[in-house]
């Protein structure tokens, strides 16, 4: 599978703008974990990039995204660890995380929602005078972002890093696709 088809499959199913972006943030910071952490960049892309095809498909059955993701990720020629990475990140399927991809994909998940919200809440809604200082008083205010789940987060430290330099990772990918994301 490339890239292209991955993402013109993205745009066949998923239809909310906000959604795609936020699955181009996921991508990206997915790539960037890749690159850090020595693993293949474009595996790790398309899991970032496909990891919520579904969530317009499931209704109200929130216990079905992930796994009608791999399902639809395996019928495109998805290899089985993006769909394994796929079907744990959703932790009310109670797949537990094998790998490093499934990890990185379960923390990256909600970061991207924690850094769109930091950026919103600025008067120019733009990235790109974000900084990991700000984005970590952030992370430590419950009620911002509430959904931007901070133990998933945490769970950084099962990829090897810690919350500081994931964080950061997190936000230089962003910043990359700043003009994609409208921020």
């Amino acid at each position: 599978m490339t890239r292209d088809e991955a993402l013109n499959s993205v745009r066949a199913n998923v239809k909310n703008r906000n959604l795609i972006k936020h699955m181009l943030a996921t991508e990206a910071i997915m790539r960037a974990l890749a690159l850090r952490l020595g693993e293949d960049e474009e595996e790790w892309g398309l899991t970032g990039l496909l990891h919520d095809i579904d969530i317009e498909l499931i209704g109200d059955s929130l216990a079905d995204h992930g796994r009608l993701g791999a399902d639809l990720c395996m019928e495109l020629g998805a290899s089985p660890e993006i769909c394994h990475a796929i079907m744990c990140h959703n932790w009310t399927n109670d797949i537990p995380c094998v790998t490093l991809l499934d990890s990185a994909l379960l923390c990256t998940d909600p970061l991207t929602g924690l850094i769109t919200a930091a950026a919103l809440v600025r008067p120019d809604r733009k990235l790109a005078g974000l900084t990991v200082e700000s984005l970590m008083k952030r992370f430590g205010e419950r009620r911002f972002a509430a959904g931007a789940g901070r133990e998933q987060i945490a769970y950084c430290s099962a990829i090897g890093l810690d919350l500081e330099e994931f964080v950061g990772i997190g936000l230089e990918a962003m910043k990359g696709i700043a003009d994609e994301l409208g921020l």
